[in-house]
């Protein structure tokens, strides 16, 4: 009976426990620039050292993104000294850019290649979008899974 419970208290402890730093091989995964430059999600994290950052994945065909984007816009007007970085899983960067522009989609923007099942998609074990994370000054996840950006957990994040 004893060796049942620790079984399975170990099964439900593991994983539940939200990361505060990325993985070697998310930092490590490639994005595509605006410009059509790669860099890896290290240095777009670099980019914004010391700030708050808002990460929100989407994509221009995703209506549960388009329908959050709204609510985005309502987080850029109250918290304007957070950046906002937003990684694409469109099909294509053609309608990536499409996407950008049609929308008037507002912050930093970086195409992911390595799509869902990439090393940052797999870091994230992302299987819906829109997915937020935000990012504090000490360079520290602290929102790892939020799919809407009213989200009390985010709000409260960015208070801070």
């Amino acid at each position: 009976m004893n060796i049942l419970l620790v079984l399975l208290i170990s099964v439900f402890s593991c994983n539940t426990e939200m990361p505060t730093q990325f993985s070697e091989e998310a930092l490590n995964d490639k994005f595509v620039t605006l410009n059509g430059n790669e860099v890896s999600f290290e240095s777009i994290l670099e980019k914004y050292k010391g700030k708050t950052i808002v990460i929100d994945v989407w994509a221009s065909w995703c209506g549960d993104c388009l329908r959050g984007m709204p609510k985005v816009k309502e987080l850029q007007n109250e918290y304007k000294d957070v950046v906002y970085v937003f990684l694409s899983l469109d099909r294509g960067q053609d309608a990536w850019k499409k996407g950008i522009e049609k929308y008037n989609v507002e912050g930093d923007h970086y195409y992911m290649q390595s799509g869902w099942k990439g090393p940052f998609g797999n870091f994230l074990n992302l299987d819906w979008i829109p997915r937020y994370l935000v990012v504090n000054k000490a360079s520290e996840i602290v929102v790892f899974k939020v799919i809407e950006a009213n989200d009390k957990k985010l709000i409260q994040a960015l208070k801070k």
